[in-house]
């Protein structure tokens, strides 16, 4: 067959490069003691974000706008479909534990490592001895501080004799013949697998926010900062950019938020505490420096938020 020419006058259009992304095609970047990323493809880039914008507003519009100050606006305003525009498909190695947080991240494409037709890899994460965490006590599903060196220091002892029995016994039920579906099952959950994940730039950036914010467990956290400022930053530096100035590092404020900032703006101490009071945040007979505060997470989130404006928390003593 001849090559296909384009018809007369037609536009010919070409596949967008990113020469930083065609630079790590296939590289690795490490994470945890034994897992990783790796970008396997990608498709657009803030070209393709802008070209899509611009669709919408029909012809001229980029002698008024250039196309960091566009991909801010549709970042400002949570624009959906251009970012759209974008893909990326990677290859992760990650532990089954975080694996499972990962995938309740359902507007991806994804093809995992298939225990029941292939050996478990033989890697597990191992948790070095001043890395064991505490559990949270006011976050049930969070952790907050670490255990001391000699606690730590054994019970990496016992983990690393864990993972050994269990795959010694998982071996043993494949040289016995049990089929591979039934020899997994006591495998532990800090087993590795291996997975292709392929997502839109729009749920990606949803993947980034809610991953890379502090209260995420730490192992998943890892990985999201990679995709973040290892093939983010290279792919779409523009979109990154906005990404880290309008969600990640953004301060969101609710109405009531708002509403007990004006009154502290204003100094009304007695005000601010009183619109709280009214909100449900505070109870109705609440006394500064006499009532004991029960845990109300809406109240707390607001106390963190007043933190970091350098704001006084109203009703606490010495505001």
């Amino acid at each position: 067959m001849g090559e296909v020419k384009p018809a007369s006058g037609e536009e010919r259009l070409e596949r967008v490069v990113v020469p930083e992304m065609e630079a790590i095609l296939g590289r690795r970047f490490p994470v945890l003691d034994q897992g990783f990323i790796r970008v396997v493809d990608y498709m657009g880039s803030d070209a393709s974000i802008v070209q899509a914008a611009r669709v919408s507003y029909g012809k001229g519009t980029k002698q008024v706008h250039q196309d960091r100050g566009l991909i801010r606006y549709l970042m400002r305003h949570r624009h959906t479909t251009p970012f759209e525009m974008c893909e990326i498909k990677l290859h992760v190695r990650v532990p089954m534990d975080c694996w499972r947080q990962w995938i309740r991240h359902r507007t991806a494409n994804i093809n995992e490592y298939s225990t029941r037709y292939s050996i478990a890899i033989d890697a597990a994460q191992a948790t070095a001895p001043d890395q064991w965490r505490l559990q949270a006590r006011s976050n049930r599903q969070g952790s907050a501080g670490l255990l001391d060196a000699d606690t730590g220091a054994r019970l990496s002892q016992r983990e690393a004799q864990l993972q050994r029995l269990a795959r010694e016994v998982y071996e043993e039920r494949l040289e016995a013949g049990v089929a591979r579906e039934q020899a997994r099952k006591d495998l532990p959950l800090s087993t590795y697998t291996e997975a292709y994940w392929k997502i839109d730039l729009h749920n990606l950036l949803h993947f980034l926010e809610l991953r890379m914010h502090p209260t995420a467990q730490w192992e998943i956290r890892q990985y999201a900062e990679v995709i973040c400022h290892q093939i983010l930053k290279r792919w779409c530096p523009l979109a990154y950019e906005a990404f880290l100035d309008y969600r990640l590092n953004a301060l969101w404020l609710s109405r009531i938020d708002q509403a007990v900032i004006r009154e502290i703006a204003r100094g009304d101490r007695e005000s601010a505490t009183r619109v709280a009071r009214e909100a449900g945040l505070l109870p109705e007979d609440f006394q500064p420096g006499v009532t004991v505060l029960k845990r109300n997470r809406e109240r707390m989130e607001l106390e963190e938020k007043l933190r970091q404006l350098g704001l006084p928390v109203p009703w606490e003593p010495g505001a």
